[in-house]
């Protein structure tokens, strides 16, 4: 008699081949943002976008309540690869870390230079600091075979601790304000979800429940909503299943493998057509707040992360990806500039000006397009590496 539980396919397998669908879907959506909000259809576009339905916008609708189901997602990611993935031990840890450490701090650095003293445009610091890993492993998918299995794991464990950063950025950074009483709400939802984990409670249903109840209670306390799905997500209880690839009855799993197809194939590509859309001025990237944006997503991540990567190597805290050349290395680490999602996201949060939010959209387009573009380049043209190089 077959089991009620079915047994899914590797979670990292799906999950790198719904990303790189994903994000060849979200390339589309973001260049038909473009083409509509530089058309004559730009009214209707940015009127749709500002319809109120239910106290919010059809825009916040998207950012604030379907994104938190990515942010679910990037917290079940998150939670599986270090509890019972490829992050599991301290040594699988290191490099990506250290190459993640260098891929947001040196980006926020060049940003800061280039705006300099201006404190308005300082609040964007984080901006270029987020890799969109469903657009870098689109663009990684376009490649075949000539990227090993070795770089495609250390592009994705490179985002999954930069998304990491890039959430607690926006819980402690971009958060002004914060209600006692419903951050207590909030604090008892998580407390009632991990009663539940202890106790044994293995249906989705339960804590779906508690990730809308929490959303709400994070939406009102003034934290921003999205951090809910991270928060959820720790809650979640998963099976451990070593040398095997993910257990039917684990709830984290079935989870993660529920939602990642609606999140990479609608949410994700919905969110860059709701958010991508901005109005080419004369200015364009050389005004001072676009340009920092894209030095830092084009300069900035290739410089952290690939000099932190070779000194890693070079003092042996760290083993090279295997079957990795040093230039299939560097390619990774263009294809880690290109922040769009996440980057577009901490834009927003950043400035309330529409005229810099626009401004921040035209850095993040720049930037992204430039990596995305030298990534492939540079990842076509490479060659693996000789025996023993």
């Amino acid at each position: 008699m077959p089991s009620l539980l079915a047994k899914p396919r590797s979670a990292l397998r799906e999950f790198l081949a719904n990303e790189a669908s994903g994000g060849l879907l979200l390339m589309g959506a973001a260049a038909i943002a473009l083409i509509i909000a530089n058309s004559p259809l730009a009214p209707t576009y940015f009127a749709i976008l500002d319809t109120y339905i239910g106290g919010l916008s059809i825009h916040h609708w998207i950012n604030d309540l379907l994104m938190a189901f990515f942010f679910l997602v990037v917290g079940l990611e998150i939670k599986r690869e270090f509890i019972d993935g490829h992050l599991a031990t301290w040594a699988d840890r290191r490099l990506p870390i250290i190459a993640a450490a260098g891929g947001m701090i040196v980006p926020a650095l060049v940003f800061l230079f280039v705006v300099g003293a201006d404190r308005t445009l300082a609040n964007g610091w984080a901006i270029p600091a987020a890799t969109d890993i469903a657009f870098a492993i689109g663009v990684l998918a376009l490649l075949g075979s000539r990227a090993p299995a070795s770089l495609k794991l250390f592009l994705t464990t490179v985002a999954i601790i930069d998304d990491m950063g890039a959430v607690a950025i926006i819980a402690i950074a971009y958060t002004k304000s914060i209600a006692g009483p419903w951050l207590l709400a909030a604090l008892s939802v998580m407390a009632a979800m991990y009663v539940a984990n202890r106790a044994g409670v293995v249906r989705m249903r339960w804590y779906f429940l508690g990730f809308g109840l929490l959303w709400f209670a994070v939406l009102q306390s003034g934290i921003h909503a999205t951090i809910a799905g991270v928060l959820a997500a720790i809650m979640v209880p998963v099976r451990i299943t070593k040398a095997a690839p993910d257990a039917g009855d684990s709830t984290l799993h079935r989870m993660e493998h529920l939602l990642h197809k609606p999140v990479a194939w609608v949410i994700v590509p919905l969110f860059g057509l709701a958010n991508a859309g901005v109005t080419f001025g004369e200015d364009g990237v050389f005004q001072t707040l676009p340009l920092a944006v894209a030095l830092g997503l084009f300069l900035g991540k290739q410089a952290g992360i690939f000099s932190c990567v070779w000194l890693a190597v070079k003092l042996k805290l760290a083993a090279k990806p295997a079957g990795a050349s040093w230039t299939q290395i560097y390619g990774v680490a263009l294809l880690c500039g290109i922040g769009f999602t996440m980057s577009l996201f901490i834009g927003n949060l950043a400035f309330e000006d529409a005229a810099l939010v626009d401004a921040m959209k035209i850095g993040v387009l720049v930037g992204s397009g430039l990596s995305a573009l030298a990534g492939w380049l540079v990842l076509r043209l490479a060659n693996a590496p000789r025996l023993g190089g």
